[in-house]
């Protein structure tokens, strides 16, 4: 799967979370959600992934 394809996968997972829950949650809410949709269609997923950035 190329970097597109992986985008449409992620914006149509998050869509049908907000869809699902609508507005007003705590962000914490929708990682969940987002994360267990993720796992579901297939893809390896980590929350909260620490990034490292050289100036």
């Amino acid at each position: 799967m190329n970097e597109n394809e992986i985008s449409k996968v992620i914006f149509d997972c998050a869509l049908r979370v907000h869809k699902s829950l609508g507005p007003g949650l705590l962000e914490s809410a929708y990682e969940e959600c987002l994360f267990y949709e993720l796992r579901k269609v297939g893809l390896q997923v980590e929350k909260q992934k620490t990034a490292t950035i050289n100036l």
